[in-house]
């Protein structure tokens, strides 16, 4: 009768991984454990980096207008309160003092680009005193910040 069994490992019976010598050093790279931890990385950064932006809390109006493309250096933002504050960044800034201290940016800066955030309650004469305190200072290119969803005037929107 012909053998139809298990075929002879042709030997020993001992196995290829009982041959391997117990010095030998392991040259694998276990990559789970650092994907793991880039992974909480990633999701601890995509958290907190929200929270980084600093701002003063205002009721910002709404247009139609859609956001600026970003840059590579930040713009320098001024925010008018309700309450007739003005802040560079999030810094109180008396409204005297205003054009020297962003004559001292200005010079710092190598752009000229500015926001300019004012709060829906501020009468518009106030918002273009500022404006022309930034412009006395340097800067040229002012963006008003607004909400998006506002009244578009063309019939479609509202």
């Amino acid at each position: 009768m012909m053998g139809g069994g298990v075929p002879d490992s042709g030997g020993s019976g001992r196995s290829r991984r009982g041959r391997r010598r117990k010095t030998q050093p392991m040259a694998e790279i276990n990559v789970t454990p650092m994907v793991d931890v880039m992974l909480v990385l990633l999701i601890i950064f995509m958290v907190a980096a929200p929270m980084m932006t600093a701002g003063v809390p205002v009721e910002l109006p709404e247009t139609a207008a859609g956001a600026l493309p970003d840059e590579e250096e930040e713009p320098l933002a001024i925010t008018l309160t309700a309450d007739g504050r003005v802040m560079i960044q999030t810094t109180e800034v008396n409204p005297q003092e205003l054009i020297a201290r962003l004559r001292a940016i200005a010079a710092e800066r190598r752009g000229d680009k500015v926001f300019l955030r004012a709060d829906g309650a501020i009468p518009y004469a106030r918002v273009a005193e500022v404006m022309g305190a930034l412009n006395a200072a340097g800067f040229r290119n002012i963006g008003l910040v607004t909400e998006t969803g506002g009244p578009r005037f063309d019939g479609q929107g509202g």
